[in-house]
C-alpha cells in the first residue's frame, strides 16, 4: 500500500465531502500553445461528466473509424467530476468528421481545430479547478489561516492516491512487474504501473523531507528546479541560493527513480538512497527495466487561489496547478476530506 504522508501545516482543520456530485469537482486543462488550424491532428476540446478519459478516447477513435492509436490526449482526468480537456486525433489529408454526433448527456464538444502536431502525454500549460466541499465541519478562522498558508508557501508536491490506483492495486502491480512475475503486452498499462512504483519512492523521500520540516528549504546536495519546467540543476548552498528558494523562485526537488546516476548529492542523496534502499524490489527493478532518472519540484506552488464560504456547511475552492499535480494534495492541507478519487 502507498505510504501515509504527512502535512505541511499540522493537519487539516475541518471535515467534509467532496465529489457528492460531477459539478463538485469540475476541472478545466489548460493547453499552453495555439492551435494552428491545419495539419494533420484535429484537436477536440471536450466536456465531459462522469465519464473516464481513456473510455472518451476510445469512443473518439470508434465514431471516426480509426484506431485507439490514432488518439491522444495529454493527461488522465477524474472520472467522477466535470471535466473540460483536450484530445487530438489524427486525421490526415481534407477529411472532415463531424463530431456533434459524438455528443450525449454526458459528453459535448466544444470546440474542433486542426494542429500539426498531435498531443503529447503532459504537453499542457495545467489545469484550473473548481471544487465544492460539502458537509464542512470546522472552524472557519482556523481554514482560512491555512488557506493564507498554503498560498503564501504551497504544498508539499506528493503525487496523489489516485495514481496507486484503487486500494493501492498499481503499485501491487509494479512490485510484481519489478520482480519479473508479470509480462504485459500492454505499454501503457505497464507505464502506469512504472508510474506507481516511482511516485511511492518520490513520496517517500519527500515524506521524510516534510517530516524534518525542510521540504521547502535547501539543504546540501539538493538539485534544483523551476515551477513548470523539467529541467534541473545543482547550485551551491550558498546565500543566494537560500534566498531564492525562499522567494519561491527555485525549489529543491526529488528522484524520479530509474537508471543513471543520481543528480543529487550529500545530504540530500544520502535521504534518497536510504529510501530506494528500504524499497529495494521498485528502485532496483525500475533500473534494470530501464526507466531513466527524472525530478520533480518537492514544493508545489498553489495559484489563483481563492475561497467562498456558502450556505449550509459548503466551502468552494478554485486554484490553478501546473501539469502533473494533483489538487487532493492541496485540498488534503486544508479538509479531511470523504470521496471518490476516481
Amino acid at each position: 500500500m502507498p505510504s501515509i504522508l504527512p502535512h505541511a501545516f499540522g493537519g487539516p482543520p475541518t471535515t467534509g465531502k467532496i465529489k457528492t456530485k460531477p459539478e463538485d469537482f469540475i476541472v478545466e486543462e489548460i493547453l499552453g500553445f495555439e492551435l494552428t488550424g491545419e495539419g494533420e491532428h484535429v484537436f477536440l476540446k471536450i466536456q465531459k461528466r462522469g465519464e473516464n478519459t481513456d473510455y472518451i478516447a476510445r469512443q473518439i477513435g470508434k465514431y471516426a473509424g480509426l484506431s485507439k492509436m490514432a488518439v491522444s490526449y495529454a493527461g488522465m482526468k477524474d472520472r467522477f467530476g466535470l471535466t473540460t480537456q483536450w484530445f487530438s486525433v489524427h486525421i490526415p489529408g481534407k477529411r472532415k468528421v463531424d463530431w456533434s454526433g459524438l455528443e450525449s448527456d454526458s459528453v459535448q464538444v466544444l470546440q474542433a481545430i486542426r494542429h500539426n502536431r498531435k498531443l503529447k502525454k503532459g504537453a499542457l500549460q495545467g489545469n484550473r479547478f473548481d471544487i465544492t466541499v460539502r458537509e464542512l465541519q470546522g472552524d472557519k478562522h482556523l481554514i482560512e489561516q491555512k488557506m493564507a498558508q498554503v498560498k503564501a508557501a504551497g504544498v508539499p508536491n506528493y503525487f496523489g492516491p489516485q495514481r496507486f490506483g484503487r486500494e493501492g492495486n498499481n503499485l501491487v502491480q509494479a512490485e510484481a512487474l519489478c520482480k519479473g512475475e508479470l509480462r504485459l503486452r500492454d505499454r501503457n498499462l505497464e507505464g502506469i504501473y512504472l508510474s506507481a512504483a516511482r511516485s511511492e519512492i518520490f513520496n517517500r523521500v519527500l515524506a521524510r523531507r516534510v517530516g524534518a520540516d525542510n521540504w521547502n528549504q535547501a539543504i546540501s546536495g539538493d538539485v534544483f528546479m523551476f515551477s513548470g519546467s523539467h529541467s534541473f540543476f545543482r547550485a551551491e548552498l550558498s546565500q543566494e541560493t537560500l534566498s531564492r528558494v525562499a522567494a519561491l523562485d527555485i525549489h529543491p526537488s526529488g528522484p524520479l527513480w530509474g537508471k543513471g546516476e543520481q543528480a543529487a548529492t550529500a545530504e540530500a542523496l544520502a535521504i534518497e538512497s536510504a529510501v530506494a534502499t528500504e524499497l529495494p524490489i521498485l528502485s532496483e527493478g525500475l533500473e534494470r527495466i530501464g526507466m531513466e532518472t527524472s525530478r520533480r519540484p518537492l514544493r508545489l506552488l498553489v495559484a489563483d487561489l481563492d475561497w467562498t464560504f456558502c450556505e449550509d456547511h459548503t466551502l468552494r475552492v478554485r486554484f490553478t496547478l501546473p501539469a502533473g499535480a494533483y489538487a487532493t494534495v492541496v485540498l488534503r492541507e486544508l479538509v479531511d476530506f470523504e470521496g471518490s478519487l476516481d
